[in-house]
């Protein structure tokens, strides 16, 4: 037996932010247990599908088209398309684009150049384009999250590179799964914050769920954002490059913030790492992971969730969402408006009026 099997269907995807390769077969014992002989794969009880980490190991295993890594890819663009990728980087970067946006406007555009060779990609038309993204469905299979990025890229070059608007009209986004925030209750949330132990580590977390922070934000708070007698914290250069001020939990400033600063005496950050420079986001998305493990809670979800946490438990205190968009940075009221649907889970909690009869 081997994963020839026609029994076994693999299918290209992403899971929880992570490219991975789904195994999907008729329950079969024998299958299951040569996948899990054979390979790490798990099973996802929300997908009810098994899966795996999408490597180029995996991919020949299963019989896949190895997908080329984006550095690979960078170097083996036709000179004729390297003029373009070095104006489509130089617009990125005098637009004041972040680093982020940056590597990954060029990683998604450069795979359009590598397809293309030595075709000049200041010569594609419409039709050629659209066929490029058809490809990018059909043969690559790539995700909804993975087209859109992809899109974002190369419209990026048309429009703001070369100025032509109406490259794209023709060629229609595909839908986003509607999938809600992943968050916690109150008693998980709790329960997380008591297990952590380490003083520096218990006040990473409470402040990240206490004020809604990114875990970029988090680690990046200064000692001198913090006004411990006006109560508030000012977050600066959020995503879009951004600043705001969001209001210091009471008790953190009585108990934990003097106590902490007393013990650590930070200098700059508020959270420095072993040679005093900022905590880094791995070791901050490492001490959520160790708490969310020491309480027992099975959920599939990153310290990102204390974000999406505090800004539905405070709509399920009945602040108003603009409040809410404000504290948590976001530029459109509709991105805050998906908290609305989170907390249809608190519905069962609501009497009908004719119980009140």
């Amino acid at each position: 037996m081997d994963f020839r099997d026609k029994r076994y269907h693999f299918e290209p995807g992403e899971y929880n932010g992570k490219r991975v390769i789904w195994i999907r077969f008729e329950k079969d014992n024998q299958l299951i247990s040569y996948l899990r002989n054979h390979t790490k794969a798990r099973w996802s009880a929300s997908e009810k599908s098994w899966y795996i980490t999408d490597n180029r190991y995996y991919r020949e295993l299963f019989g896949l088209k190895p997908v080329i890594a984006g550095k690979e890819v960078l170097r083996k663009i036709h000179a004729k398309n390297l003029p373009a990728l070095k104006r489509f980087q130089e617009q990125i970067i005098l637009k004041g684009y972040s680093e982020n946006t940056l590597r990954t406007y060029t990683l998604e555009f450069a795979q359009l150049l590598y397809i293309l060779k030595s075709y000049p990609v200041d010569e594609l038309t419409p039709d050629r384009l659209r066929g490029y993204f058809l490809y990018c469905h059909r043969t690559l299979k790539l995700s909804e999250s993975e087209i859109h990025s992809r899109i974002n890229a190369i419209k990026f070059y048309y429009e703001q590179v070369l100025h032509r608007e109406k490259m794209f009209f023709d060629i229609p986004r595909p839908k986003k799964p509607q999938t809600l925030p992943k968050m916690l209750n109150k008693k998980e949330v709790q329960k997380i914050i008591e297990v952590t132990q380490n003083p520096k580590h218990r006040l990473m977390l409470k402040l990240a769920y206490g004020m809604g922070l990114r875990v970029s934000e988090l680690v990046s708070l200064k000692i001198s954002d913090i006004d411990s007698t006006a109560m508030l914290v000012r977050i600066e250069q959020g995503k879009g490059k951004k600043d705001r001020v969001v209001p210091l939990p009471e008790s953190v400033r009585l108990e934990d913030m003097r106590s902490y600063y007393k013990d650590y005496r930070p200098k700059i950050y508020l959270f420095e790492g072993q040679h005093e420079g900022q905590y880094s986001i791995r070791s901050a998305q490492q001490v959520f992971k160790s708490g969310l493990k020491k309480a027992g809670i099975k959920k599939q979800i990153g310290i990102h969730g204390l974000r999406h946490s505090y800004a539905t438990h405070l709509l399920e205190t009945g602040t108003d969402i603009r409040f809410i968009k404000d504290l948590l940075g976001h530029q459109s009221v509709k991105t805050t408006e998906i908290y609305t649907h989170v907390t249809d889970l608190s519905k069962s909690k609501i009497k009908s009026p004719l119980d009140s009869l």
